[in-house]
């Protein structure tokens, strides 16, 4: 057998102990043309010295490089990998926008490790419906940058003033003269300029494609099968790997009692010991697959809890039962007036408490790495991931190489609710690089549906607790609550951000526009055994469900309707509460229910409010009972980003947002038991179906606030309405999800 040496806890932990600098420090890709993003001084200098860095200006940075090559083509090496959210069309129409040219014309790429794409806050990363919003006006001013580099180049071609020239979708024109200059004859010269800082921008009532619904760039490719994702790629002399992990996390395997038959099937090369886990490698996948069931491993024995290592005694109840015991005293997120002196005071008090469980990422491509080391001892990855500089420093740490000497290649992802992250063990990058240094050739390692529902890093199972203290009026005087857990932030990036308080904890149980005079919020941290991960709207995900459920607790409680208590606590909110008049529209008015459509039955609705990643929403779903469950007919959503780039786009990831948000609310859960997830496949995973889908309503508000994200503000609303919906139309007050748990009957 080949022994390949386990990683450490800091390999499969490396972002603790990465500094900011560590993750700046790769190689930087030729400068063809780059405007800068304005950072702050912190962040700029210590960018400064990475042993890559290029000097910048004091405060800023290049965002983004744009490559108009002879032939008129147009390449966009894009800071953002693209991942089924729109984000190469969303740049390729705000370059475009002030380049003047179509943005049809644009092919987009994701760029290749380096500190000239570091766009958030010093790092770069797709995620958190950040990446339009981060480099809006970096890419605009790139867009005008390149133009007026191509309007001074053909200004000294034609000997005319630069002013007495114009351009059209793509070409320099000189109107005098009726000639005519296309950007690809310009390009070279264009792109030798010094770029210049003082670049008007085009005044917004101009625009011809920014907010415009644009055709997204990868429809063609995506319908007619051309879409490459990790899955797709093939090297010739490529091996196929596949494996069987621990059964719990944290044990390693001690024997394989059938080695030598194993070996002995057609096509196989190779059985390896891996970190948690067993390899087979051949000739097929489902070569390597069949060898990998077929192996008869004898695991080491569960350590003690603790992080990183699983029980054969820890469960998901058992899980839920030390959030809710937990007596550590908690650490203030939030505080506002007197609490206490409320609460004393108060005519009536309301408490309750609210969970939600662990959720995969259940994505429809599973996770898959190629690694081939050149001769040179280089090595090409190719691997989904949402952080390109940081996966290449923790491949080059498992190759024991430099990371200048890894060139990462980040294929289109094929869906990733924050999956694509570096979770340790949960990644199968390392194995791939292990095998193909073990064998030396290129090792494609692919995980099947059942390693991915058992591997994969989950949302945390989370707990809070509430109590509201209510004044004559039905209006609350005071909120307490309790946000019991850990969350991916405090997990992964904590040692980057050093705060007492995980925001991904709190978020969405902090910073409410409700007029609430008295407020506390309290973390409590209570580590989770398993691995935990970033899931579509992080916190936001479970944290509104708590809040706007407990919300409409307390307008029972005061004897007020839940819409028009939001109304009054809005009061101080005109943003909101158009918002939330918004929805009320869209929906046909707000009628709270229970009443009887038009096909006969009973129904009821639910309304809520969310505040994720910069925009705001407002939410009304309509639910009826069959057979005991809840179906939803319609959701409405109103969303206020701000501003958008593309209203097609912004629709589109509305919807998604709220399905992945409905599949969650009725139907999702990972459950463990004996230190083992329960669900290894869509059998036992169900997740939303088509007759579960309803129609989906969706209301753009521009309100010109800063612009906000787009990706996951359509799904936190969702679960709190319907389950308001539920309560009023059963009088069943539903506080842990998801809703099949359940069985529901009328009022």
């Amino acid at each position: 057998m080949n022994a390949l040496s386990p990683l450490s806890r800091s390999d499969r932990e490396p972002v603790r102990n990465l500094s900011r600098r560590t993750f700046l420090g790769a190689a930087s890709g030729a400068l063809l043309l780059g405007v800068g993003m304005r950072l702050s001084p912190a962040v700029a200098q210590t960018r400064a010295e990475g042993p890559a860095a290029v000097a910048p200006k004091p405060g800023t940075r290049v965002a983004a490089f744009l490559e108009i090559r002879p032939d008129n083509s147009v390449r966009l090496l894009s800071p953002f990998v693209e991942g089924g959210q729109g984000i190469n069309t969303g740049l390729a129409q705000t370059i475009g926008e002030e380049l003047d040219l179509d943005p049809g014309r644009f092919a987009v790429e994701c760029a290749p490790p380096g500190p000239d794409y570091a766009v958030v806050n010093g790092l770069r990363m797709t995620g958190g419906s950040f990446s339009t919003r981060s480099s809006f006006e970096a890419m605009r001013r790139l867009g005008a940058t390149a133009r007026e580099m191509l309007l001074r180049a053909a200004a000294a071609k034609l000997s005319v003033p630069q002013a007495s020239l114009t351009t059209e979708d793509g070409r320099v024109i000189h109107a005098a003269s009726g000639r005519a200059l296309g950007y690809g004859e310009l390009a070279a010269a264009a792109l030798a300029l010094q770029p210049r800082d003082d670049v008007p921008l085009k005044d917004p009532a101009r625009f011809r494609w920014i907010g415009k619904p644009v055709q997204r760039l990868d429809m063609r490719d995506k319908s007619t099968g051309r879409a490459v994702y990790s899955i797709d790629i093939r090297l010739d002399g490529m091996l196929q790997a596949a494996v069987q992990h621990a059964p719990h996390l944290g044990t390693e395997p001690e024997a394989i009692t059938n080695e030598a038959e194993i070996r002995a099937m057609p096509g196989v090369h190779g059985v390896h010991r891996l970190p948690g886990a067993v390899a087979v490698v051949a000739d097929t996948w489902w070569r390597a697959r069949k060898g990998a069931e077929a192996l008869a491993v004898t695991w080491s024995k569960p350590a003690p809890e603790g992080v990183d290592t699983v029980s054969a005694g820890f469960s998901s109840a058992a899980m839920l039962a030390a959030l809710k015991g937990s007596t550590a005293p908690g650490i203030p997120a939030e505080q506002e007036g007197d609490t206490a002196a409320a609460f004393a005071k108060a005519p009536r008090i309301v408490e309750a408490e609210y969970d939600a469980p662990y959720l995969a990422h259940a994505q429809l491509e599973p996770p898959s790495a190629v690694a081939h080391f050149a001769a040179d001892g280089s090595l090409d990855l190719w691997l989904p991931n949402q952080m390109p500089e940081l996966f290449q420093q923790v491949a080059a740490k498992v190759a024991g190489v430099q990371p200048d000497s890894v060139r990462i290649h980040s294929p289109m992802l094929g869906g990733f609710f924050g999956r694509h992250f570096f979770y340790g063990p949960a990644n199968p990058f390392p194995q791939a690089i292990l095998l193909a240094k073990a064998t030396g050739r290129p090792v494609r390692v692919l995980w099947s549906r059942e390693e991915e529902f058992g591997m994969d890093a989950v949302r945390p199972l989370s707990f809070a607790r509430f109590k509201a203290a209510l004044g004559a009026d039905g209006l609350p005087m005071a909120l307490q609550t309790t946000a019991v857990g850990e969350g991916p932030i405090g997990r992964w990036f904590g040692a980057l951000f050093k705060s007492p308080v995980d925001s991904s904890v709190v978020e969405g149980l902090d910073k409410k526009p409700y007029a609430i005079p008295n407020r506390r919020l309290d973390y409590v941290k209570v580590p989770h055994p398993v691995t935990i991960a970033f899931w579509r709207s992080v916190g936001h995900s479970m944290n509104d469900y708590f809040y706007e459920s407990f919300l409409d607790e307390v307008a029972q409680a005061g004897g007020r309707d839940p819409y028009d208590l939001r109304m009054a606590l809005l009061k101080d909110s005109a943003r909101h509460r158009t918002l939330l008049k918004t929805v009320a529209d869209l929906a046909g008015g707000w009628r709270r229910g229970p009443f009887t459509a038009e096909d006969g039955t009973k129904r009821a609705r639910g309304v809520s409010m969310a505040s994720p990643f910069g925009s705001e929403t407002a939410t009304i779903a309509e639910v009826s009972l069959k057979d005991g469950e809840a179906r939803v007919h319609d959701l409405w959503i109103a969303i206020d980003p701000g501003s958008v780039v593309n209203p097609a786009i912004v629709k589109r990831q509305v919807e998604s947002a709220a399905a992945l948000g409905l599949s969650s609310t009725l139907l999702e859960q990972v459950v463990y038991e004996g230190g083992q997830r329960q669900a290894k496949n869509f059998d036992a995973y169900p997740i939303l179906d088509r007759e579960r889908m309803p129609r989906v309503h969706v209301a753009i508000v521009e309100s010109g606030a800063p612009m906000g994200g787009i990706g996951e503000p359509g799904l936190p609303g969702v679960p709190p309405a319907v389950v308001n919906a539920v309560a009023a139309l059963t009088g069943q007050r539903l506080r842990s999800l998801p809703l099949s748990k359940a069985r529901l009957s009328g009022a």
